[in-house]
């Protein structure tokens, strides 16, 4: 890395200069503790013109960070002011190597990266706890990234690495799980960041399985609204969102020990998989 991630005083001192006020309704708690930048960059694992996208960079901590390996990074930042200090700042500083747009993560998944089915490429992020949830459902819904390594709400990584028979179990764990090999990866304490938030954050950390499952969208469709339900029995949902599915995936379900009165939490991914 050139440079050491931005402390607290350095933190607040820009923020002051650009007068911006950290806002929670777009997530914004910057990264001020070096040993989790530099734990990120660890685990993200990159080489040299290896292409990265980064969703939020804020101030650019973790951004610089990235730079630094050499990495070609592609971001998208929401907040007007944050992205005139960035172009004025590190979009000068690389201009070959870091590509900027300012916009909503939501609309650009990808921070404007569109690669081709051949491309290999990452993601590292500090995501904005607030779109983390349906920002990863986007994401998997369009070319998979290598490797993820996500700063996240520790209640959001209770969900998405959650297992079934749980009441964390979820649709998009569900999505998640059968593409990615999931590690929990590394507690974060809220003051690591600047504002302190009221939670604990962990360092996501995904890796693209050899073969990932991809559910259609129409399936994807059908498990999200039996979900949706979750109190009521599978065979009473199955019959209600996908009658021409549901005697053949019954069966199939009854085959594997489990019961047309089983709740959608109880039924492991690779069954979900065979609907």
């Amino acid at each position: 890395m050139s440079e050491n991630p931005l402390s607290l005083n350095e933190t607040r001192r820009i923020t002051e200069e650009i007068d911006i006020s950290p806002r929670k309704s777009l997530g914004q708690n910057f990264l001020i503790d070096g040993n989790i930048v530099r734990k990120s960059i660890e685990l993200a694992d990159l080489s040299p013109g290896e292409i990265v996208v980064e969703i939020g960079p804020g101030l650019g901590t973790l951004t610089r960070a990235l730079l630094g390996t050499g990495a070609l990074v592609h971001a998208v930042e929401k907040d007007p002011k944050l992205s005139k200090y960035l172009r004025e700042t590190l979009v000068q500083e690389y201009p070959e190597t870091f590509v900027l747009i300012e916009g909503d993560a939501m609309e650009f998944p990808l921070a404007g990266y569109y690669p081709e089915p051949s491309d290999s490429f990452k993601i590292v992020a500090n995501l904005p706890y607030t779109i983390s949830s349906p920002w990863l459902d986007a994401v998997l819904s369009g070319p998979l990234p290598a490797k993820m390594l996500l700063m996240l709400q520790k209640e959001t990584v209770d969900r998405l690495s959650a297992t079934h028979g749980t009441k964390q179990f979820s649709a998009l764990t569900i999505f998640l799980s059968s593409a990615y090999e999931i590690e929990r990866g590394h507690k974060v304490a809220p003051q690591c960041f600047y504002p302190i938030p009221d939670v604990d954050s962990y360092l996501f950390h995904l890796t693209r399985r050899p073969e990932p499952f991809r559910f259609e969208e129409e399936t994807k469709k059908i498990i999200r609204e039996c979900f949706g339900q979750r109190r009521k029995q599978i065979g009473s949902l199955l019959r209600t969102f996908a009658p021409e599915k549901a005697e053949t995936w019954l069966a199939e379900l009854e085959a594997n020990g489990y019961s047309r009165k089983s709740r959608p939490e109880e039924i492991p991914t690779e069954l979900w998989q065979k609907l």
